[in-house]
């Protein structure tokens, strides 16, 4: 088992890329939209979607991440009224349905996509998986999230979720589905397209996957012939302790969100052991910080683009999203109280880290918390020239033993086409970027090791022959 991380050709460790981007006019940087140089306004057009996976590929961005959510952030004052006012990830639109049309644009660019599992059965949503990863020739992944909106599950007709860790023992099971039907249910060589014989499809070769669970019973056979991948790369975003054990045994990347390296380190640590725990190796993990980058020629110029993004965001937009990330109602706190303890039924890793990072500086207050969500969201940022940016990147990924950045934008697609042109040539010339790309699926792309998931991979038990016996 290898237990150092991949290189490139050059022997250095290369950094990966993804684009973090939601189908809403506000992801992680409120108030933002208002700036003139800002095209969020447009996610709901073809258009913006297919110009931004075109400037991706051509900064060799390994994938599109696209966030998402299935109810309004209504936490803050028991309301959706603060997130309609300022557009906090509302309106949002489906983004299943943005891949074909970009996959039709760029031959290499991989997409991640989120879809929870908490809300839709997963014998038609691995259907749908199946179906982009064939149109995509194998560019897709899923982002599995177990869902922290009260809204969503009360539009679902439920009272609220499920409470944490068994929201994590429903999507265990949902996974296992999954496999069986993406991974156990058909032969590969199950299509045979005998035109002399008019078979199409071996049937002795399709097998019904009999999963009777606690939380779902699946007797039969997938309807979608085998994918390029077979079941898309795993991503997964959760990390508290019940949610890296999850991605120790289901993710193969893992996307985290820590606003100090310091932070990163340790949450980088836990999750490559998690991998171990699950009789993993600790590189079968890519890793993904979250990051803001506000970029320029020089530091000077990048300093003030980002005051000038600065003056545009929106507090109250800001703690709309603090409020539902952290399953607390902010508008009932004073803008200078301390957090103080916090019991969460929401992302319990977004509470920990914040009362991690309070650091030196003392407690986080929540106005403190608004600030530093207002460029940017939750992650942290860094801002200078291309050449200060590409090194500090190289410097977080040696402390703390990252794979790559999910790259969040400030202005869409500035940040993007800013970061292409500034960072990109720097970090190769610092022999810490690819040159070009790597052929193949999403999988084979990240790691080189084939197209389907490998052998210390949980999923990887569930085959045709096991399901039978």
């Amino acid at each position: 088992m290898s237990t150092t991380p991949e290189t490139g050709q050059n022997g250095e460790r290369e950094i990966f890329f993804n684009a973090f981007d939601m189908n809403c006019v506000v992801h992680q940087s409120p108030g933002l939209w208002r700036h003139p140089e800002d095209h969020a306004r447009e996610y709901n057009t073809i258009g913006y979607w297919t110009k931004l996976a075109q400037i991706l590929e051509k900064g060799l961005f390994d994938g599109l991440f696209i966030a998402d959510v299935l109810g309004p952030y209504d936490v803050f004052e028991d309301s959706p009224r603060a997130a309609l006012n300022s557009g906090a990830q509302v309106p949002v639109n489906d983004p299943f349905l943005l891949v074909s049309a970009m996959a039709a644009v760029t031959e290499n660019l991989s997409f991640g996509v989120t879809a929870g599992t908490a809300y839709e059965h997963p014998y038609p949503f691995a259907r749908r998986l199946a179906t982009l990863d064939h149109l995509t020739d194998g560019r897709i992944g899923w982002n599995v999230v177990t869902g922290y909106l009260p809204s969503a599950a009360r539009n679902m007709g439920n009272v609220d979720q499920m409470e944490h860790d068994e929201r994590y023992d429903h999507a265990d099971e949902y996974m296992d589905v999954v496999y069986k039907l993406l991974n156990g249910s058909w032969e590969l060589d199950a299509v045979v397209e005998d035109r002399g014989t008019g078979v199409f499809t071996d049937p002795t070769k399709v097998h019904n996957i009999n999963h009777q669970g606690r939380y779902f019973s699946v007797p039969g056979t997938a309807v979608t012939e085998p994918s390029p991948q077979r079941v898309p790369l795993i991503f997964q975003a959760g990390a508290s302790t019940r949610g890296r054990a999850f991605a120790g045994k289901h993710a193969e990347a893992s996307f985290i969100n820590s606003p100090t390296p310091q932070l990163m380190s340790a949450t980088v640590e836990k999750l490559r052991q998690a991998a171990v725990d699950a009789g993993r190796d600790p590189y079968d993990l890519r890793i993904f910080a979250m990051l803001t980058v506000i970029t320029a020629a020089t530091d000077d110029e990048a300093q003030a683009k980002f005051e000038d993004y600065a003056s545009y965001a929106d507090v109250e937009g800001a703690l709309v999203l603090m409020s539902g990330w952290m399953g607390l109602d902010l508008s009932t706190f004073d803008l200078d109280e301390p957090l103080g303890e916090v019991e969460s039924n929401a992302i319990q890793s977004t509470v920990e880290t914040f009362k991690q990072a309070s650091g030196d500086d003392g407690e986080w207050t929540v106005r403190k918390m608004a600030e530093w969500v207002g460029v940017g969201g939750f992650g942290p940022v860094i801002v200078g020239s291309g050449e200060t940016v590409a090194r500090k990147m190289i410097q977080w990924q040696d402390e703390t033993d990252i794979d790559g950045f999910n790259l969040a934008y400030a202005v869409t697609p500035g940040t993007f086409e800013d970061i292409v042109e500034y960072v990109v040539p720097q970090l190769q010339k610092l022999g810490r970027y690819k040159t070009g790309y790597a052929p193949g699926t999403l999988r084979q792309k990240l790691f080189g090791q084939g197209d389907h998931l490998n052998e210390r991979h949980h999923g990887s038990q569930f085959t045709p022959g096991s399901l039978q016996r």
